[in-house]
């Protein structure tokens, strides 16, 4: 199932997604709006709503989660250690972006004032289900509601010269999230894709992964909770560049979509 966070006429509400056209094309998708939250058990309202151009005034797509926080893993595809002039680390390197650097689909990218090398980071993203804390290996998918695209998106002249990353992976707008959560995939070998304005950046496959989605949740959960709608990042494959304002950049993942967003200049 794929799951969507989205607006209408000014409310938020949850939908399972139908259909096979992307949003904005003819015909469009379908939302059958949720009742609740998709965390546990939920039913479908059989109150559908169109996406499409006919509603845009109406309905608009939202990031798929508000997570309390976001961990990413860095390091984590060999090739894109070595672009850096990395070696992969011993163990996972864990950080976190903070709630407020999330934006959805479509949403504007604003490029950080402090910034003039901001690259772009297509990764595939676990959103957690429930509460849980010191998951063992056997019980990971128990704790997974799905996965989405993210952009973890990075300016790297600060991650340099600042050494801590705080900043120059946290600024609002670093980390793009959507178009929605598929429930129902196997993320072992998914191809992921980078565009920059149609351009191809970046293309890799999680097979290619240093480190599994499992090992990733057992070595974070040994040291804190993750909550419903936590989001875990889970490296980027090489190919990874700058952006500058007027560059629209796309993440696909097989399985999953696209998430578009357009690089703006900060107001």
């Amino acid at each position: 199932m794929r799951i969507a966070r989205f607006s209408i006429d000014g409310n938020v509400a949850f939908g399972a997604v139908e259909g096979d056209a992307a949003p904005g094309a003819e015909g469009g998708l379908v939302l059958d709006i949720i009742k609740g939250i998709p965390y546990g058990d939920f039913e479908l309202s059989g109150t559908k709503v169109p996406l499409d151009p006919s509603s845009r005034d109406r309905v608009r797509l939202l990031p798929p989660v508000l997570p309390s926080k976001i961990v990413a893993i860095g390091r984590n595809y060999a090739e894109h250690a070595a672009e850096l002039g990395n070696e992969v680390p011993d163990a996972p390197i864990t950080f976190f972006k903070p709630s407020t650097s999330v934006v959805g689909p479509g949403d504007p990218i604003a490029y950080p004032s402090f910034s003039s090398d901001v690259h772009h980071e297509a990764e595939l993203a676990v959103v957690i289900g429930r509460m849980c804390r010191d998951v063992p290996r056997e019980r990971v998918k128990d704790v997974i509601l799905g996965y989405t695209c993210a952009n973890d998106l990075t300016a790297r002249d600060v991650q340099q010269r600042e050494k801590q990353w705080a900043r120059a992976k946290g600024f609002d707008g670093a980390c793009p999230l959507g178009p929605w959560i598929e429930t129902d995939l196997d993320p072992s070998d998914l191809a992921i894709q980078c565009t920059v304005n149609g351009e191809q950046r970046q293309l890799g496959r999680t097979s290619d992964m240093v480190r599994s989605i499992e090992d990733l949740i057992v070595h974070i959960t040994e040291a804190m909770t993750l909550l419903p709608g936590d989001v875990i990042l889970t490296g980027t494959p090489a190919g990874v560049g700058p952006l500058n304002v007027g560059d629209e950049v796309a993440v696909t993942i097989e399985g999953i979509g696209t998430l578009t967003n357009k690089v703006i200049k900060r107001g």
